[in-house]
């Protein structure tokens, strides 16, 4: 299932090039400003059977200019896996002998800055600093944390319905910037893996108002 949404994601990736004119023109007034969104992982991810994220995330976003945008977005998951193991291209994730002794829950906020480069291609930065909870597999809480993740990104915009709203599909590198040291069990897997995993495909939805 991670694979087929992988691979489902990366083909729309790439067949967004082919959308035109999706940038809001410096001269233009008249779009919306303020919009709200989601990514659809929300909806797909948590679909997982073997190990659901329990995922939420809503985006609020204000366009400063027709190129330069602004967005935060409360956020809020859990795995049971480390973040340095590729979830659809590694074949070490789901396996038992990587799996943590409990799961992690975070509760974070992403500061995003999003500059239109050409026509609807955009880079963007996602900046997370996030409260993690470490829990046994009984659930009970072993530790509290921190970490801060960000997300080097590169997406296209797809205006629908007459930009009542929108799609972007993306690929960035995660990266884990820092985080406070792991509870025993948790740390020795962790250690084994990197702290970029590159690509992951983002597919995000918004409207504007």
């Amino acid at each position: 299932m991670q694979k087929k949404i992988f691979w489902i994601g990366l083909a729309l990736v790439l067949a967004s090039s082919l959308q035109v004119n999706a940038q809001y023109a410096k001269t233009d007034s008249t779009y919306k400003r303020w919009f709200v969104g989601t990514s659809l992982f929300v909806i797909m991810g948590n679909f997982d059977k073997e190990n659901p994220p329990n995922f939420a995330q809503i985006d609020i976003g204000y366009r400063i200019t027709g190129k330069d945008i602004i967005r935060f977005s409360p956020k809020t998951w859990k795995y049971a896996w480390p973040n340095g193991i590729h979830p659809f291209l590694n074949e070490a994730y789901k396996k038992p002998e990587e799996k943590f002794p409990g799961y992690v829950r975070e509760i974070g906020i992403t500061a995003s800055y999003q500059r239109f480069l050409w026509k609807g291609l955009y880079a963007q930065l996602d900046v997370m600093p996030t409260w993690q909870i470490f829990a046994n597999d009984n659930g009970n809480k072993i530790k509290d944390g921190f970490q801060i993740f960000n997300s080097y990104r590169l997406g296209y915009h797809i205006k629908l319905f007459k930009d009542k709203f929108f799609f972007q599909p993306s690929i960035c590198v995660t990266h884990r910037a820092y985080h406070t040291q792991l509870p025993d069990g948790f740390k020795q897997l962790d250690d084994k893996w990197s702290k970029f995993v590159f690509p992951e495909p983002g597919f995000n939805i918004g409207f504007n108002f």
